[in-house]
Order: C-alpha cells, then structure tokens, then sequence
C-alpha cells in the first residue's frame, strides 16, 4: 500500500477539482482503483504504487487545467484518466491565436499536442483518428493561427466529395450550392475561429477558399496553408494530385479517419497508400491519433470503442466481412464482372 498527498491551491481549486457532489473524484476512485480523501488541506491517494502514480500524476494534471481555465468538465477528467490509463503523457501544447478577440486555440490531449507540434515543426503532417479527435478543428486553427501572424497568405481547405454511404441525388442550386453540404464540416471549424463577416470579406478577397479536392488540380500554392480533409476518401491518384499542388513557403495538413472509408469496392484509399509509400521522408510527420483523444461528448469515445471492436465475424471496424470482402482488391484468377 502507497500513499502520497497534493497541495491543494485554494479551497476554490478542491470544489473544482472534486467537482460536484465530488463526481470528479468518485470517478478516479473508480477508475484507478485508489483511495482520494482530503485532510488537513492536503489530497491524500492510497493504494497500490503504480496506481497512485498515476491518480497523483492525472489530480495534478487536472488541478493545473483547472487553474488556468477556471473549470472542469467530467469530460476533462474523462479524458486525463484514458490518457493515464493507456500510459500518455500529460498534454501541453502553445496556444493557436484565431480571429476572434480575446480566444485562443490549444491542444487538450497529448495525442493533440503531438499533432500541433507536428504542425509547427513540419511542413507536411499527417493526421489519421477516429471522428472526434480534433483533426480538422486544430488543422484549421493552426491554418488561422498562421494567417493572423503573418506566416502565410493564403489558407485553402478541401476536402473530396464523396457521399458518406448514401446517394442524395442531384442537389438543388448553382455550383456553390451544390458542394455546400460537402464543405459545411471545414466551413463550421472556421466559423469557431472568426465571425462571419471576416470569413465572407476573406473569401472575397481570395484569401480564404473553401473547394472541393477535384478544383485543385493543375495549380501551384506557393506561402499557403493547405488543408486536406476527410482524405480516407481521395484515391491514391488524388493524393498524389494534391501533394504536388504545395509551392514555395507553404504547408500542408492532410487529416482522415482510414474506419470510414467511403470509396467504391476494390478502390484503395489514397490515405493509407500516403501513410505507407510516404514514412520515413524527411520533412513529413505522421501522428496517429487514438480514442483517447476525443474530446466530443464523453459518449463517443465508447461508441468508437464499441465500433473498433468490429461486429459478429468481422475484423474491420464498421463492416461485415461482405463488406470487408468488397473492399479487397481481387485476387489473380478471381472472376469478376
């Protein structure tokens, strides 16, 4: 049996900490298998050492949060424990100055810091996640970061569009219109960083553009930020297309998730053939993120959990083994029409 025991910064900092009706802390109880109690000012943590380790190392974590933010969600001490549990470090990360007065952007999980610092550091980065990680959102806060500081001229976000399983038809409408509903993803990560006026005025002025991956082909970006979305999509064709548009002074994010891939039977998904033909490069930088990593309602991590998990018979997260089987490039002497 260890014990160890945690400053507490002010009584203010315990509530928040303990959350309410000590939620926060009943719920380290529960999952690290220890004992939390307060005496004398002082958190107290018993049980065995590695255990206590990690509660001591996810309170601290947590305290610190707490203080720089103010408050604490039972998503915060969610995501703190799975990043303990699974042996992540603590999460840091320099925050994102956006558009809009008086907000920054930072990393909240360690796999999230990873991916930022990947940014800074890199001028290809890869992201690949299941949904809710923060692909997009940080990939377009970097791009805004970036644009607001003067390092680039120009941001451009794609993404191919590709019907999520479902056929909807001829949609209504001009050409704007009708990529619309493709594009709604990157043009709500960008509405959290800057009021609708400064987007419309910056779309205006060409120095923001929001275009589906086939209007790429055939330019040469040069000092933009460029960012690929929902890449699990795009053929191997496409990403090569894509990744030669990068000019002189410019970055590129290509962020997917290789679970929902939406492609036609037997078709490869460029994304996993970018994340095997292209490890190793100098100047490319892969980061994998992990369910760990989410930071949507506590509930989607156990829905990606439960997915991951695959169904009766299946070894492929989210589909049968007819489906896994459809997605297979035939075989030599496979008949098919």
């Amino acid at each position: 049996m260890t014990e160890t025991k945690l400053s507490v910064l002010s009584s203010e900092s315990l509530v928040t900490l303990f959350g309410v009706c000590d939620q926060h802390v009943r719920k380290i109880r529960e999952a690290m298998e220890v004992s939390v109690s307060v005496q004398d000012g002082r958190i107290h943590i018993e049980g065995n050492a590695d255990k206590v380790a990690r509660a001591t190392e996810t309170l601290e974590q947590l305290q610190s949060y707490a203080h720089r933010h103010g408050r604490l969600t039972m998503e915060d001490v969610e995501r703190a424990i799975a990043t303990a549990l699974e042996g992540g470090e603590k999460f840091h990360g320099p925050p994102m100055e956006v558009f809009k007065a008086g907000r920054t952007v930072r990393p909240r999980t360690a796999g999230q810091g990873r991916f930022v610092d990947a940014m800074l550091k890199h001028d290809i980065v890869f992201s690949s996640g299941p949904a809710g990680t923060g692909k997009t959102y940080l990939a377009v806060a970097r791009a805004v970061s970036a644009l607001k500081t003067d390092q680039i001229r120009k941001v451009v976000l794609c993404r191919p569009a590709v019907e999520a399983g479902e056929s909807l038809g001829f949609l209504p409408g001009d050409l704007q219109a009708k990529i619309n509903p493709y594009l709604r993803p990157l043009l709500d990560a960008l509405a959290e960083m800057m009021d609708y006026d400064t987007i419309q005025r910056l779309k205006e002025q060409d120095i923001i553009e929001v275009i589906p991956l086939a209007y790429m082909r055939g330019r040469t970006l040069n000092e933009a930020f460029i960012i690929l979305d929902e890449a699990q999509n795009t053929t191997i064709a496409q990403m090569k297309m894509f990744l030669t548009r990068m000019g002189c002074g410019s970055k590129i994010v290509v962020s997917g998730d290789t679970s929902q891939i939406d492609l036609p039977p037997h078709t490869r998904s460029g994304l996993i053939d970018a994340l095997e033909r292209l490890s190793g490069i100098e100047g490319i930088a892969m980061v994998k993120l992990s369910r760990s990593d989410i930071v949507r309602h506590a509930l989607v991590q156990r829905i990606v959990s439960a997915y991951e998990r695959g169904g009766p018979g299946s070894s492929v997260p989210g589909r049968s083994p007819k489906e896994k089987k459809r997605h297979e490039p035939p075989r030599r002497g496979d008949k098919h029409g």
